[in-house]
């Protein structure tokens, strides 16, 4: 799978996160921090093979103008 970074929070260095990612199978794919324990509710926990990640609205935002720019 090839990603294209389309936005990242700009206080995580050069291959920091969270960030938004474009494949090249035409989904986004989200990196950042994984939730645990109690951070995670019981009632919408991930479904077996996934996992929940903490970003921030503006980078999703962010992520999602340059989507739009794209002319996607």
């Amino acid at each position: 799978m090839e990603l294209e970074l389309l936005a990242k929070d700009g206080m995580s260095g050069d291959k920091g996160c969270p960030s938004v990612y474009l494949s090249d199978t035409g989904e986004f794919v989200v990196q950042g921090v994984e939730l645990e324990g109690s951070d995670l509710p019981e009632s919408t926990g991930p479904l077996p093979g996934g996992t929940a990640v903490r970003i921030s609205p503006e980078v999703v935002f962010a992520a999602v103008e340059h989507y739009r720019r794209r002319g996607m």
